[in-house]
Parts: structure tokens; C-alpha cells; sequence
């Protein structure tokens, strides 16, 4: 990158906060999605009770499970992407910058996995 003038360096900046807003967003969204997976269970129906024990909803495990992960993946990406942001602004100072799509495979990979674990989940409870 050529030498920036101030209000092309200052626009570079605001555009790079506003990426790392829009990832914060995301990662606050899995976290509430997480949420709700755990406790949609709750929703589904009541627990049964047969001789005094309290039997499991089919899949509750699964369901917390998968919402947990979601919550931890909407933290994993709201630390990295305050990471990123700082990596590119660090290289926008220096008038160079590194695209990387790390972030974005990551995330893909991780919504495809959570996509297959809901699929199975759905086709086992019908």
C-alpha cells in the first residue's frame, strides 16, 4: 500500500471497527442461539416422573451440549476477532495489509458442524 493521507488512514480505521463490531454481533448471537438450545428443552416437555426418579427428555444431553458449544464458540469468536482487529490495525499503521480468511473457515466449519449435529438430532427425535 502507497503512502494514506489522514482521512484515508482514519476511514481505513473506522472501517475495520466496524468489522470488528459486526464479528462481536455474531459472537453475541451464538451465545444467545447457545441459550436458547440448552433451555429449549425445557420447553419441549416436562420431565417424566416414574417411581420417584426423574427420567431424562430424549436428547436433553445433546441439546445442552450443542448449546454449550455455541456459547463457547460465540466467545472464542468475540476474542478473535478483537485479536484480527488489532492485527489489522497494526498493519494499516504500517501501510500494509495481510487479507486472512482464516476467521471466516473457521466460523464456516464451525456452523456446518453444529448445522449436522442439529440435522441428526432432528431426524433421531421424529
Amino acid at each position: 500500500m502507497e503512502n494514506l493521507d489522514d482521512q484515508t488512514l482514519a476511514r481505513e480505521h473506522l472501517a475495520n471497527e466496524r468489522t470488528f463490531l459486526a464479528w462481536v454481533r455474531t459472537g453475541i448471537a451464538m451465545m444467545a442461539f447457545g441459550f436458547v438450545v440448552v433451555k429449549s428443552t425445557i420447553f419441549v416437555s416436562e420431565p417424566v416422573v416414574s417411581n420417584t426418579e426423574e427420567t431424562m427428555i430424549p436428547g436433553e444431553m445433546f441439546t445442552a451440549i450443542v448449546g454449550i458449544i455455541l456459547v463457547m464458540a460465540g466467545s472464542v469468536i468475540s476474542s478473535v476477532s478483537y485479536l484480527r482487529y488489532r492485527q489489522t490495525k497494526k498493519q494499516l499503521r504500517q501501510g500494509i495489509y495481510h487479507h486472512s480468511s482464516a476467521m471466516l473457515a473457521m466460523i464456516t466449519l464451525g456452523v456446518l458442524l453444529v448445522s449436522a449435529l442439529l440435522i441428526v438430532y432432528l431426524i433421531r427425535t421424529l
